[in-house]
């Protein structure tokens, strides 16, 4: 879709679902990620920001963010970008949503406690009512009674046959992987099912002008809350000082870095399929310590 057709169907979308008449004035392309194609839209009295790519590559990513959008802002203390509708056209599957000037620096120590706090938000089972996406492909958040039931079943058993179909891994290694999954409940300490970002890199956060922790991107549902610290150690970007700031406001258990490798097993097969390269040999040295 070229710049002024694109321009030309959001300011008929939020005429026909807003019922609010806007002039855009600039559309700005912007990095969007490997996935969709996004822009910056200036109007005439609001900044925007508008994700798109091809109709139905990914069924139901959009309204699936737009869910775990809505659930983060109404359930934690970060800045979150305000969704206001998803849809389709023809030409594109489409996210509009409030545009947010970030920065990468910031309270790191608000940023700990702020996700502190968000954890202890918590549910009766793990998973999450819908089911949505961590990248582009599909996560299944149907719900289970255990962590270690919900994290086999519905994280990495999944992936594991995947990444074997596909010939990224090999028989031994997923008879290792059986033997992980029998270890789990041993492994982790019995915690309630926290409210997750799922998808906390260090592209996924930032800082506003006046300092407020932002996060966005999400793969929303209920789990273990050290999964979340630990994709925030697969690719670094978070000092110590926020850590610190998270551990005066919610403890962890004794050992919790030890069992950072285990929650990086899932991320780290998400990229096994997505990418493939040596995230293989990282999945390997895991599991072999822990099976």
């Amino acid at each position: 879709m070229n710049s002024n057709t694109l321009i030309a169907h959001i300011e008929e979308l939020f005429l026909n679902q807003k019922g609010v008449s806007i002039i855009i004035a600039e559309l700005k392309s912007v990095s969007g990620g490997d996935i969709n194609e996004a822009y910056h839209i200036k109007t005439s009295d609001k900044d925007l920001f508008i994700k798109l790519n091809k109709p139905d590559l990914f069924p139901g990513m959009f309204n699936a963010e737009m869910l775990g959008l809505k659930l983060l802002h109404e359930l934690s203390d970060f800045v979150i970008p305000k969704p206001l509708f998803s849809g389709k056209t023809p030409e594109c599957d489409f996210l509009i949503m409030d545009w947010v000037d970030l920065t990468s620096h910031g309270d790191w120590k608000k940023f700990g406690k702020t996700l502190a706090e968000m954890h202890l938000r918590t549910h009766e089972k793990f998973g999450l009512n819908h089911q949505n996406y961590i990248g582009s492909l599909q996560q299944d958040n149907t719900f289970e009674q255990t962590w270690s039931e919900f994290y086999t079943n519905r994280r990495l058993n999944p992936l594991c046959k995947k990444a074997y179909d596909n010939g990224q891994i090999d028989a031994p290694m997923l008879k290792a992987f059986e033997k992980l999954y029998q270890r789990l409940d041993e492994i982790y300490p019995i915690e309630s099912p926290s409210l997750l970002h799922g998808d906390l890199w260090s592209g996924n956060r930032a800082f506003t002008s006046d300092n407020i922790p932002c996060i966005y991107d999400p793969a929303v549902y209920y789990g273990h809350r050290e999964m979340d610290l630990a994709m925030t150690k697969l690719f670094g970007g978070f000092p110590d000082e926020m850590y610190q700031a998270y551990q005066q406001s919610y403890p962890l258990e004794s050992g919790w870095k030890n069992r950072i490798p285990i929650g990086q097993l899932f991320p780290l097969l998400v990229h096994v399929i997505l990418f493939g390269g040596g995230y293989i040999n990282q999945v390997r040295s895991i599991v072999g310590k822990f099976a």
